[in-house]
């Protein structure tokens, strides 16, 4: 097993127990729930296996979902985000991304922190169009998607700086 791939189960792993062991217990202003775990689509290698990608975020939605019996909402979230990851990553980076000697050590801070920001507004738009259904509701979407995104956005950027590679 090589470096990348055991790099990548531990984040998964210390992911999956920081979202259910700290930030599922936490509950800011009755509202404001942090999903951390979502910086895991960012930190997955960028020319890695697209259907090991898409499995590996179906397992996390999934061992999310078990752990804050949500009913498949985390699961379908991170799929939707992992799936559109190539679009997202068109859009902040450009066609360069395409190519094979692609790295995010030639992309400015703010094309990586856009790049983990849309990332963060798509997983959330979704989780909460589908945990509230409903569009007379459409405020209380909103007031969550908002205030949850910022602060899921703020400690995902900080873990990116505190975690990443000094290369980067």
């Amino acid at each position: 097993m090589n470096n990348a791939v055991f790099l990548n189960i531990l984040r998964f792993v210390l992911l999956v127990l920081t979202q259910v062991l700290i930030f599922n217990t936490l509950n800011f202003l009755d509202s404001i729930n942090p999903m951390v775990y979502v910086i895991f689509l960012y930190w997955f290698p960028i020319k890695g296996n697209r259907a090991v990608f898409l499995v590996t975020a179906f397992l996390l939605g999934l061992i999310i979902d078990i752990f804050s019996d949500t009913l498949a909402l985390h699961t379908f979230a991170t799929l939707t985000a992992a799936f559109i990851r190539p679009l997202i990553m068109r859009f902040c980076f450009g066609v360069n991304y395409e190519f094979q000697n692609f790295s995010f050590k030639n992309t400015t801070k703010v094309q990586r922190l856009t790049f983990l920001g849309f990332l963060v507004l798509a997983h959330h738009l979704i989780f909460f169009s589908l945990e509230i259904l409903s569009l007379s509701h459409i405020l209380l979407i909103l007031k969550k998607f908002v205030t949850t995104s910022l602060v899921t956005f703020f400690l995902c950027a900080m873990f990116s700086s505190l975690f990443s590679p000094k290369s980067e």
